[in-house]
């Protein structure tokens, strides 16, 4: 029997801070190896401290085998999946909600199963989802949640199944892109499992190899033989097992064609299993912090008792990370995953949901396998080798309280000469063969994209432009190959098509005009009917989107000329007649339609209304019935059927899975406005008013509705009341928000908070001077707003090159609002840029302690700046008296100014005397206190450290232990790098190393790294620098867009002070040393380096 039900829970969780009311771009941010754009979503940037008993809205559903818990208010993720067989938690099960700044919006917390969609570490991860329960016929139970999606407008939704008799936990996937333009998405379910050092990850016999994200590095698997992550594996290691990998490490097989991965418990002799189809589940992955100091600190950010965890997760559509797939307008893909426990079984080596196996070589001549079913079965089982033996052939009851074991003897047969089949009436359902006994190849890592001007030809321009889209590319732009494509062939039919639709995403309908026209000008030249009507159905888009409807429907129908686009060309052409009142047309069109795509659910909820408005009610609500058969949450059907019943359950149903959300009501009432069914939208409106599901675009939608509609005084009346809106916290992002803001402005061009969110639109759909226009509008009418004068900082500073401009607009915003801490930090931040003294800096901000207080960056720059004008004391205190919560990332600069006020403090005590205070203050640096974030890196870089540590213990006549501080202060990376992540080789600990060689009387090889240095920084001083095509996280959150040049400068200058300070050449040290203190005053080494006694 399955039950499911809600009950309420307490779980003791750190609270999360308030989100940003300010809109949070970062257009270059990397995370996750592609865009970490965040808008239109808020960002929420700090943690508490202290846990407090927090009770929430859980599901749990439950069978004889499985019990599981899923929270709908934080992703709809699995919080808790629990094995009552071997009563033990199956997936790593945290005691609390203890969120650390891992998502792409802040807050993420470890454990269970969650849902990365429709990129990795899902916006949503931390926010509510609809959730409801289906009872199936067959006496199963599903658990669906459900989202909207805002920033692609996508639809999500997953279901948890339990069966009777069966010991898994079935997972649905349902994806639909609502939109009229095509999407990406990827899915990776992420699994986390408690781990030790008796753990590891079970993957298919057939993988050999491993990829990183992006497929940047590649390693042998499971024993690793190379350098992978930064380390040293050439001696042969196990990377499936945990406690061997050191540094946080992400490793993804390929091209396997078992249908299962997961991990397993050598101690208790019990592990999870994932199941799926690998045509549509090729996704394998581990995912882990590191079995060492720095993974322990992860560990304690995310929980109080648990942990350590790693994860192990699936991907379905994807088998990378960054690996995005197409969803064409109106698609729906789905796909069914399992996740299994399973115990005294082993190393998995082949299993479907029904059955696992276990096989292994024994001595004289014998072999052991194991079953293991997830439900009562009866199955034939055979083992007998290549040539026709066989050795076992019995019919066996299986079941999941008991394991199946045999040990047969096959007389001496090779074990890979041996095939065990599975057998259900007359069909194999599972079979083993060992691997071929083969050297296979390791397959090669991917290759960076080149820069436009480097590819010889037009169609590599588009595929790369392509690929840089669909992967969601964070710095490079696909907009320079589809116009490099075009400067060199204007009659491109590829990119004149794929810059029409770039810019209908944009909001640039008649820019997209332009280009669409000239792709299907030369398609149809010599052919009216082309091969591809993508082009045409495009140009249908741009012109519809511009208000020329009958022009657009002619496009739409010539568009389903070709059967890809008929699915969407007749439900834009549908649209279109029934905003024209043309029902028999609309309802014909939406058949064709749905004959194409029987999943178009917008599709069956216009079809539903065409149906009432014929006075077809019968009909109507058996499409209706039928439609949310299939899609629980088609809240377009579920409305219907409340305007065809007038049944006030049916509306409360729907307002209670609606959640009170503005952004589902905005999402169905759009859907009507689409149609030109103003009336009903404005009713559902009225309902999302009166639940309090508003935000300003909610009135400034409705108004624009009424307007399509003929009625300018409510129109103006609905304006009014968006306008009359706080403007915190409101982000639009959709296409129809362009048009709806530009109505408001045409009929209110007073209308400040329009021409604001206007902006918003356009800067984070980068048309940069559209924005500016906006802002600036808004900034004329309502002088006293602050959030606008900080946005026009952001455009002038990063957009134009005006820094005075930026920096009297950010000054004016801070003035206009002395509480927003964010606006302080940016300014803080600008100055910074700007190099003001650091002296002024702290002055100023230590005017606004409170401020400080509530931001962990803050804390740090105060920090920072105490260190950069000599006050070490105050900055260590400051420092050791606050719990900090660093971004994923961002790791390393807490922990900097922590050593860097240590360490010039022992070189002040060194040169008083104080050489035990020194060796003190020196050993402090070797550990992580826990309220710094982050723990210690393996293999972390303390060469100072052990250099000034030798040179107290010298003083002190500790003779041995000043050669052993020396020589530790020799070991670690020699070869200077850019520098860029925290990881990377830093040129200063290159020097100390340097150093200490030559207190170690060994000068040759001292100067041997001082000319490293010196030869790096002129071999590469020059360098033209392009962003790390594959980099997958940056460590700063880029608000004032940098100079790479200038950065590349900087660092190979410093190194250059190094190199001749290290070669005695004081005089040209000195040199460089002020010629990067002129280009970055902020550049710490610098004082490190004048507070050194050569």
């Amino acid at each position: 029997m399955v039950k499911a039900w809600k009950e309420k829970v307490v779980i003791p969780t750190y609270e999360v801070g308030q989100p940003e009311k300010n809109p949070i771009f970062l257009e270059k941010r990397v995370y996750q190896g592609s865009s970490g754009v965040v808008y239109p979503y808020p960002v929420i940037e700090s943690i508490a401290n202290e846990k407090t008993d927090k009770e929430y809205n859980a599901v749990f559903i439950e069978n004889e085998y499985i019990k599981v818990m899923v929270l709908p208010e934080l992703g709809g993720r699995v919080q808790m999946a629990y094995d009552k067989i071997k009563q033990r938690h199956f997936v790593y099960y945290n005691h609390v909600i203890k969120p650390a700044l891992v998502g792409l919006a802040g807050p993420w917390i470890s454990g269970g199963i969650e849902f990365n969609w429709p990129q990795h570490h899902r916006p949503s991860t931390y926010m509510p989802v609809d959730c409801t329960i289906e009872e199936n016929e067959d006496g199963s139970v599903t658990v669906w949640v459900s989202e909207m999606e805002r920033m692609f407008h996508q639809k999500g939704m997953a279901g948890f199944t339990l069966r009777p008799g069966c010991a898994y936990l079935e997972i649905k996937g349902v994806l639909y892109n609502r939109t009229d333009v095509p999407q990406t998405f990827l899915w990776w379910a992420n699994p986390a499992v408690a781990v030790n050092d008796h753990y590891q990850s079970v993957f298919p016999p057939d993988i050999n190899a491993v990829f990183d994200h992006g497929k940047r590095a590649v390693s042998s698997f499971p024993i690793a033989t190379g350098t992978y992550y930064k380390m040293d594996y050439s001696a042969g290691v196990d990377i499936s097992n945990y406690k061997n990998i050191k540094v946080p490490t992400s490793y993804m097989g390929v091209n396997s064609r078992f249908d299962f991965e997961g991990g397993y418990e050598n101690d208790t002799q019990a592990g999870m299993l994932h199941v799926a189809s690998h045509h549509v589940s090729p996704g394998k992955k581990q995912w882990t912090w590191g079995n060492g100091d720095f993974g322990r600190a992860w560990d304690r950010n995310l929980t109080d008792e648990d942990g350590p965890y790693i994860e192990l997760m699936a991907g379905v559509y994807t088998e990378n990370q960054p690996d995005f797939t197409w969803l064409q307008p109106y698609e729906e893909k789905s796909f069914t995953q399992y996740f299994l426990p399973y115990r005294e079984l082993g190393v998995v080596k082949n299993a479907n949901k029904d059955i696992l196996l276990n096989i292994d070589p024994e001595e004289d001549g014998k072999v052991s396998f194991k079953l293991f079913a997830t439900s009562a079965q009866t199955v034939r089982v055979t083992l007998r080798s290549d040539n026709g033996d066989e050795f076992f052939a019995r019919e066996i009851n299986v079941t999941p309280e008991e394991v199946f074991t045999a040990t047969v003897d096959v007389n001496g047969t090779a074990f890979n000469n041996l095939t065990l089949d599975i057998i259900k009436g007359n069909r194999t359902v599972l079979s083993w063969h060992a691997e071929a006994d083969e050297v296979r190849p390791i397959p090669d890592a991917a290759e960076a994209a080149l820069l436009p001007a480097e590819i010889k030809t037009c169609e590599q321009l588009f595929l790369t432009g392509q690929h840089l889209e669909q992967y969601r590319h964070a710095t490079y732009n696909p907009v320079d190959y589809y116009e490099e494509a075009l400067r060199r062939d204007p009659i491109d039919v590829r990119c004149n098509n794929a810059l029409g639709l770039w810019y209908i995403r944009k909001g640039r309908f008649d820019l997209a005009e332009k280009y669409l026209t000239t792709a299907v000008k030369v398609l149809q030249k010599r052919n009216p009917n082309p091969y591809d009507g993508e082009p045409i159905y495009n140009l249908g888009l741009a012109l519809k989107y511009q208000g020329r409807y009958d022009e657009a429907y002619n496009r739409f129908h010539k568009s389903t000329w070709n059967a890809a686009w008929q699915d969407a060309g007749y439900f834009a052409a549908a649209q279109i007649s029934a905003m024209q009142g043309r029902w028999e047309d609309a309802l014909y069109e939406a058949d064709r339609s749905l004959l194409r795509n029987w999943h178009n659910h917008k599709a069956r909820a216009l079809k539903t209304a065409v149906l009432r408005r014929l006075g077809r009610n019968e009909e109507a609500l058996a499409v209706a019935g039928d439609s949310l058969a299939i899609d629980r949450f088609n809240y377009g059907c579920l409305y219907e059927k409340y305007l065809l019943t007038g049944d006030a359950a049916v509306l409360d149903e729907l307002k209670s899975l609606m959640r009170a959300d503005a952004h589902n009501y905005d999402e169905i009432a759009l859907d009507y406005v689409a149609a030109g069914l103003y009336g009903e939208a404005a009713s559902l409106w009225d309902v999302a008013v009166a639940e309090g599901a508003v935000t300003p675009m909610t009135f400034y939608y409705l108004g624009w509705s009424l307007t399509l509609a003929g009625e300018a005084e409510a129109a103006a009346k609905a304006f009014a009341r968006g306008e009359a809106m706080s403007p915190d916290f409101c982000f639009p992002n959709r296409l129809e928000a362009v048009l709806a803001l530009r109505a408001a402005i045409k009929a209110n061009p007073a209308d400040a908070h329009a021409h604001h969110f206007l902006g918003n639109l356009y800067y984070d759909k980068r048309q940069y001077e559209l924005a500016i226009e906006a802002w600036e509008k808004a900034a004329e009418l309502a002088p006293g707003f602050p959030t606008v004068w900080r946005n026009l900082a952001l455009a002038c500073f990063n957009k134009r090159g005006d820094t005075a401009k930026a920096v009297e607009m950010m000054e004016r915003a801070f003035s206009l609002d002395e509480t927003d801490s964010r606006i302080l930090m940016e300014l803080d931040q600008l100055y910074k840029r700007l190099r003001r003294p650091h002296a002024e800096r702290l002055a100023f901000l230590q005017k606004y302690p409170e401020l400080i207080k509530r931001r962990d960056d803050l804390v740090l720059e105060e920090i920072t700046l105490l260190n950069q004008v000599g006050r070490y004391d105050e900055a260590r205190r400051l420092l050791d008296s606050h719990i900090f919560h660093p971004w994923e990332g961002g790791e390393g600069k807490v922990s900097a100014q922590y050593q860097f006020a240590r360490v010039e403090m022992a070189k002040v005590a060194i040169a008083e005397g104080r050489y035990t205070d020194a060796v003190s203050l020196l050993e402090e640096c070797l550990e992580y206190p826990h309220h710094l974030g982050e723990g210690k890196l393996y293999g972390a870089q303390e060469n100072d450290f052990y250099y000034f540590l030798g040179q107290a213990y010298d003083a002190l006549g500790q003779a041995g232990k000043a050669r052993e501080s020396y020589r530790q202060a020799t070991i670690g990376p020699t070869e200077p790098a850019a520098a860029l992540y925290y990881n990377d080789a830093k040129p200063d600990k290159i020097f100390y190393a340097g150093l200490a060689y030559r207190a170690l009387g060994e000068e040759d090889k001292a100067r041997g790294l001082f000319n490293r240095l010196l030869d790096y920084g002129k071999q590469h001083l020059h360098d033209v620098v392009v962003m790390d095509y594959f980099a997958v996280s940056l460590p700063d959150l880029l608000i004032w867009e940098d100079d790479l040049q200038l950065r590349n400068e900087i660092h190979c200058k410093y190194m250059m002070a190094l190199g001749y300070a290290g070669l005695g050449d004081m005089s040209h040290s000195r040199r460089y040393l002020d010629e990067v203190a002129a280009l970055d005053i902020n550049h710490q080494g610098i004082l490190s380096i004048l507070t050194l006694k050569m």
